[in-house]
């Protein structure tokens, strides 16, 4: 049986599945972290030395990239992208995961591609974010996100008149990264993820929040909603603008019912939609995969 790595720090859940779905196709998955591959540039060597294989699999499913430092980030992405040159297919690659992982290149490529997408201001610049904020949050609340996280960590809303991000606080870290707040409804909170697999949507949700936070894992409730239409459209266009094997796109209807792109997730959790539609997301990413490395 071909023994296929599984790069993640934490198998749980997806990693079952995706596990399952493999073997369903006669491969063996491997959970490897991407903190123990290394590079051996040694005579005889093909470059990359992942553990428990001798020799480069065909294929390598990419469920997490590990946090660090920038010299740590930048050495695990590099091991994605040598696999890339020395013919392994890599799913999602590491170019789309970096054009993703990075929420001010997600919003650039969107905004490049004309998918709809809320105002954004990125900068390092306290005396420009401070403008943005005293400009903007007048006329609208604005959301200030992390560059790098997920699961809503971080997330914070700004009101006019509110005391400005202390430059180095943890989730700030000297970049502002700013978005125009979106209301769904106050007490009526939502979003929706659709979930692309290549270039396609194939499942997707809407997410009742708690609060105006509608992620799953602060406690959003998930009810399934047709893939298809505006909205199935709007999250294929997202899907090409990052040039991506498969994602989970956030979308946001406002009030007057016009849809934006939040977010695309290169690595996106799917327990909480799998659990309100009837197609087995793991079987599907697996095949699209394997066909992939076959084509």
């Amino acid at each position: 049986m071909t023994k296929i790595p599984v790069f993640t720090d934490d198998p749980g859940w997806h990693g079952k599945r995706l596990k399952e779905a493999f073997a369903v196709r006669g491969y063996e998955v491997v959970f490897i972290s991407l903190k123990d591959c290394y590079f051996n540039l040694t005579t005889g060597h093909s470059g990359l030395v992942i553990p428990g294989f001798d020799q480069l699999p065909p294929i390598a499913f990419v469920r997490g990239v590990p946090g660090g430092s920038l010299q740590q980030v930048i050495a695990r992405l590099d091991i994605l992208h040598a696999l890339e040159a020395l013919g392994v297919k890599v799913y999602n690659d590491g170019s789309a995961v970096e054009r993703t992982v990075d929420k001010a290149m997600t919003s650039f490529l969107l905004h490049q591609h004309g998918v709809l997408t809320t105002s954004t201001w990125i900068c390092e610049s306290r005396h420009v974010a401070q403008a943005v904020i005293e400009r903007e949050s007048a006329q609208a609340p604005l959301v200030i996100k992390p560059l790098f996280g997920s699961q809503g960590q971080g997330v914070r809303l700004i009101k006019q008149g509110d005391a400005f991000p202390v430059p180095m606080e943890r989730y700030v870290d000297g970049l502002y990264y700013l978005q125009t707040y979106i209301d769904s409804g106050e007490g009526a909170w939502h979003d929706h993820r659709v979930f692309v697999i290549n270039g396609k949507a194939v499942a997707a949700m809407v997410r009742h929040g708690a609060s105006w936070v509608n992620n799953v894992a602060l406690g959003g409730r998930c009810e399934k909603i047709a893939h298809d239409g505006e909205l199935g459209a709007l999250a294929e266009a997202a899907s090409r603008a990052v040039d991506i094997n498969y994602c989970g796109v956030d979308i946001i209807r406002d009030a007057q019912g016009k849809l934006y792109v939040l977010e695309v997730n290169s690595i996106p959790a799917w327990k909480g939609l799998q659990a309100v539609t009837e197609l087995d997301i793991a079987q599907a990413l697996v095949d699209d995969c394997l066909e992939q490395c076959r084509a």
